[in-house]
């Protein structure tokens, strides 16, 4: 059995431990917070699943939210222009209905799931002494924690790094009772483009109480939708959505009057730096160095304007699990690291940097995009699909030349 030791019980570690332990590997995994400290904890991200990320979890039998969680066919986008006019409409389908299950839900089941299999579960924090300590007793140490001192072991990568400042301030709020303009059409995502302004995404989803709507917005900082930093508490929080809604997207607000939070930590706030860093670490030093792999939001960190964040996760922590199998009894070198993790690079992390640097920015073509979606369903189904398979936009999305290619086989062209 392969003795390893995996850090950080998020989407990517756990999927990860709970896989090589399937897998007949001797796993430890190290988490800060027991799950019944995760569940009476403040909500972690929005986190909705596309349909590559779910079904890796259910091939692994991890699935166990899925006859629970909302089933989520299609998004419904608007594109506003001042003074909150609805410019631009069109509905995006899915080929996969996309599901989200808040992490807390999630996670603390999979640390429960872990040691009911029989896993090993340290529950504290490390530091790099920690770190290293860890790593000199395993075999192979992946470290999957993206926050706090030790995602600051793997050095940013500028070369890959698009950002060097948060691109929109953040404020989600998990809520009961938000109507729906369609309820017979059943779940469907909400997006509202304001363009100089930032962006709102109404997802559908399962937390601890059962079906919510979580609520996210993606403000340009300094705007007047950047109105959260202080991060007041949920029932304040609502009280400002409302307002927003009410002068922004006044047929919006409508379904917001029998609203309210979820629970007392639904609310979360922030802001990212989009950021690549360097996969693989080295603590210590001479014939005493260990190496570490970095995986998940400890790699690559992206705003979540794309939804990328736990589909990355939940794909990376697949590969990296095939990997280990792969290598057979190898030993785990810093070659063999560095290796794995440029595959997963070429294969699917550097699309997700590149497509939502581009929903960040909506260079010219993006824009003509929206416009021909507006026109023709495929177009609008395309481009719901780049974000179950962000692949797909160096085929189409990449360029303006690519993009035109694309319109022109339709039939249709930019506006």
């Amino acid at each position: 059995m392969r003795r390893i030791a995996v850090v950080g019980a998020g989407q990517a570690g756990l999927q990860l431990a709970l896989g090589l332990q399937a897998d007949g590997c001797e796993v430890t995994m190290v988490a800060e917070r027991t799950p019944e400290q995760v569940r009476g904890g403040r909500v972690l991200s929005t986190q909705a699943l596309f349909g590559p990320a779910l079904r890796i979890e259910a091939a692994a039998g991890l699935d166990l939210w899925a006859g629970r969680a909302p089933a989520v066919p299609a998004v419904e986008a608007v594109l506003v222009a001042p003074p909150a006019v609805r410019a631009l409409e069109f509905t995006m389908t899915l080929d996969e209905p996309a599901q989200s299950v808040d992490q807390r839900l999630k996670l603390a089941g999979w640390l429960e799931l872990l040691v009911e299999r029989g896993g090993r579960v340290e529950y504290r924090s490390l530091d790099r002494a920690g770190l290293y300590e860890l790593a000199r007793r395993h075999e192979l140490t992946v470290v999957a924690a993206g926050r706090g001192e030790l995602a600051g072991i793997f050095a940013r990568d500028p070369a890959r790094s698009p950002f060097d400042r948060p691109q929109r301030a953040l404020s989600c709020l998990y809520t009961h009772g938000v109507g729906s303009p369609d309820p017979s059409a059943g779940p469907r995502a909400r997006m509202h483009a304001l363009p100089g302004l930032g962006e709102l995404y109404l997802q559908p989803a399962l937390t601890l109480s059962g079906p919510c709507e979580i609520l996210l917005w993606e403000a340009l900082p300094g705007g007047p939708l950047d109105a959260f930093g202080d991060a007041p508490a949920p029932d304040v929080q609502l009280a400002r959505i409302r307002a927003l809604l009410g002068e922004y997207l006044p047929w919006e607000a409508e379904f917001w009057a029998e609203a309210e939070p979820t629970d007392a930590g639904a609310g979360l706030f922030g802001a990212v730096t989009p950021t690549v860093r360097r996969a693989v670490a080295e603590l210590g030093s001479g014939v005493d160095a260990v190496h570490v792999l970095g995986l998940g939001d400890a790699v690559v960190v992206n705003d979540p304007i794309t939804g990328q964040g736990a589909n990355s996760a939940a794909r990376a922590a697949e590969a990296c699990r095939r990997a280990v199998v792969e290598h057979g009894d190898a030993p785990f070198t810093a070659d063999w690291m560095c290796r794995t993790a440029e595959r997963f690079w070429q294969q699917h992390a550097r699309h997700t940097v590149e497509f939502t640097t581009a929903m960040l920015t909506v260079p010219d073509h993006l824009q003509g995009v929206f416009a021909a979606a507006a026109e023709h369903e495929e177009v609008a189904r395309r481009l719901a699909n780049t974000y179950a398979e962000p692949s797909d936009h160096a085929a189409w999305l990449a360029t303006p030349e690519l993009t035109a290619a694309y319109l022109a086989s339709l039939g249709a062209s930019p506006q």
